[in-house]
């Protein structure tokens, strides 16, 4: 019996070390979670009630892109934190362009595939045209962009950063970004023609990896801009260019877009990129 009495204080000690260690962290990080699916939810109703994410001039949408901004504010509010830990600075410029050309570049990669196995396609006449519409709809998205980057790279990805692994908190963030675009697919207001189930599963593989581009180039960078050029880049090559660049066959739609495989395959290999480049990133990160 004397025996025991360290033993048992031992485990005490380290498991009120793990309870000051992580509670605080996902306490801050469920709250923001909670906020931001709460303050989109009726956005979202009004979206899915209209049938459309372009109803009421786009407004549903933007405030729906724009909860996890407010989210975090709340949040830093209630547990008394400082806004400024968000990442404001700009950081060194190759990161910010990094992160609106890489979005350009596996956009080019993956929709290049598409037309080129016959499984879409190209408008070629449009590919020139188009492109006048880049710098208004890249300004446009960025704003929009914003809102959520201010929620997913200025509070969620520090805050987890803070006690976990990088790969922890890639996955985290594309986890929760995910779902959080849930009821909006199954609703299928923001999905394409294939079934709910191939959306959800290739959505849910293409954000989630490129949620380890974007975790990568905040943490090197100390910078949430990457984020919103990245995001904003990543849906206007997406939705107002590549997609509108394709013409459809049977099974176009199983290929293209966000709900498609070529962009989630392409995702996936990203993700393993910037996996192995972790190591690069500033030890504070507990990146190893």
């Amino acid at each position: 019996m004397l025996g025991e009495t360290p033993v048992h204080e031992a485990i005490a000690d380290r498991s009120a070390t793990g309870i000051k260690k992580t509670r605080p962290v996902w306490l801050r990080v469920g709250c923001f979670v909670l906020l931001t699916y709460a303050i989109s939810a009726p956005f979202e109703y009004l979206a899915i009630s209209s049938g459309s994410m372009g109803a009421a001039g786009g407004l549903y949408a933007l405030g729906g892109m724009w909860s996890p901004g407010i989210a975090a504010f709340l949040t830093a509010a209630i547990f008394r934190l400082r806004i400024a830990s968000f990442g404001w600075r700009w950081g060194e410029t190759r990161y910010q362009l990094w992160s609106m050309s890489i979005p350009f570049l596996y956009c080019l990669v993956g929709y290049g595939l598409v037309w080129l196995l016959g499984l879409g396609g190209l408008k070629a006449d449009q590919v020139i045209p188009r492109l006048q519409y880049l710098p208004l709809g890249l300004t446009m998205t960025c704003l929009a962009a914003l809102g959520e980057e201010i929620g997913w790279n200025g509070f969620l990805v520090p805050q987890l950063a803070r006690e976990y692994r990088f790969t922890t908190v890639a996955l985290t963030r594309g986890i929760v970004w995910s779902i959080w675009h849930y009821p909006m697919i199954i609703a299928g207001v923001y999905a394409n023609q294939t079934p709910v189930w191939f959306n959800l599963i290739c959505f849910t593989t293409m954000i989630t990896g490129i949620s380890f581009i974007l975790t990568w180039l905040r943490l090197k960078s100390g910078s949430l801009w990457t984020g919103m050029f990245f995001h904003a880049s990543h849906n206007w090559f997406i939705q107002a260019y590549f997609t509108r660049l394709t013409t459809a066959t049977a099974i176009t739609a199983y290929f293209i877009d966000e709900f498609g495989a070529i962009l989630a395959l392409l995702s996936i290999m990203l993700a393993y990129l910037f996996w192995r480049m972790r190591g690069s990133l500033p030890v504070g990160s507990r990146v190893l």
